[in-house]
């Protein structure tokens, strides 16, 4: 475009230049026959020149046409779109030749209606359609459409009709809950209805928004609602079952525990019998020293010959009846401690006396 302006100017200044000199040359003057020939030859060629330069000014600087970066021309001879061109400066004499331009940089075009849903709900629909035009077909743009903003309107009516398409196939609820899903079909369809048939190639199609009426907005609030409470009711149910298998755990181990805090009393308390058992054996042994009986010791030993306890053994030969009964109690009661479990021995109340009955050996 500069180099137009500079020849615009020079062109103009000297034609300018070239009939200022020719109107000097004619403007009468005193002076003799041959002067005036002259004068006259000199503002007919100014003339001429001028003239040259005016014809210049007006074909050769108009001539040169400028596409810029993103943008495409569509050359027309004589009404007729014959080439394209891209970015750059071409010269083409403006009389014959007529740049139409197109922006090739991707459009945004920004769409809203009204749709219905599968069951009849309705829905104010908002989206946004990013196309470009194919720069191999702008001749065919430039017979079709003649400018971008007839095929813009093409495109929108088309986007609109694909798009209730799509949202008819699906129940309000659907929709609310798969927008991330509807809105790609909605621009896998778009695309392919309008990339092949008018000569553009969308760039992308989002559902920017999606307005229901406000009594069903109301309705899906109330069910969202009622949806939440029984959640939180089954999460309260589950947690509660969780507490109580939680203290029943408890509660077991707590018993476990008790039984076997009884086991361990009641083991204690037959070790305590043996042990006291033990005492009285050898006071009994002590006291059938003291009456004269004769007491027979023999180690008892483990297998590894180490001495672990001693045996006694008491020789009632040549004793009295009473003697032996003193010993012989003794010995029952040791034999009783030595078996009991911890259990402790029955009693019996009878005429208002009180006996108590030891279990026997072996029972």
């Amino acid at each position: 475009m500069g180099i137009a302006v500079f020849l615009g100017i020079l062109f103009f200044l000297l034609a300018a230049g070239g009939i200022a000199v020719a109107i000097l040359s004619f403007r009468p003057k005193k002076a003799g026959r041959n002067v005036a020939a002259g004068n006259k030859v000199r503002g007919g060629v100014a003339l001429g020149i001028g003239g040259l330069f005016i014809v210049l000014f007006l074909t050769i600087p108009f001539s040169f046409h400028t596409v810029n970066a993103g943008e495409v021309a569509v050359v027309k001879h004589l009404g007729e779109a014959r080439i394209t061109r891209t970015a750059g400066t071409y010269f083409d004499f403006w009389l014959t030749e007529k740049y139409q331009k197109y922006d090739a940089k991707v459009q945004n075009l920004s769409i809203a209606t009204t749709a219905y849903s599968k069951d009849a709900q309705t829905m104010d629909v908002n989206m946004t359609v990013q196309y470009q035009i194919d720069v191999t077909k702008a001749i065919e743009i430039a017979n079709h459409y003649g400018n971008l903003s007839v095929l813009s309107n093409r495109i929108e009516s088309v986007s609109i009709e694909k798009a209730k398409s799509v949202l008819s196939s699906y129940s309000a609820m659907t929709i609310i809950e798969t927008r991330a899903t509807v809105s790609p079909e909605v621009e896998s369809v778009i695309k392919e209805s309008v990339n092949e048939n008018y000569y553009v190639n969308i760039v992308a199609v989002v559902l920017t928004n999606i307005d229901f009426t406000d009594a069903f907005e109301k309705t899906v609030e109330d069910k969202m609602i009622a949806e939440q409470e029984k959640l939180k009711a089954e999460y309260e149910k589950e947690t509660a079952v969780i507490n109580a298998q939680k203290e029943l755990e408890v509660a077991k181990l707590q018993a476990e525990a008790r039984i076997e805090m009884a086991k361990a009393d009641a083991q204690a308390q037959v070790e305590v019998a043996k042990a006291e058992a033990r005492a009285i054996q050898l006071k009994s042994i002590e006291v059938a020293r003291a009456l004269g009986f004769t007491i027979t010791e023999t180690p008892i030993e483990d297998d590894d010959g180490n001495v672990t306890d001693i045996e006694y053994t008491i020789e009632f030969d040549g004793k009295t009846a009473d003697e032996i009964k003193l010993i012989s109690d003794y010995l029952k009661y040791v034999e009783y401690l030595a078996k009991w479990n911890g259990e402790l021995p029955d009693v019996v109340v009878t005429d208002g006396n009180a006996q108590i009955i030891l279990p026997t050996p072996g029972a």
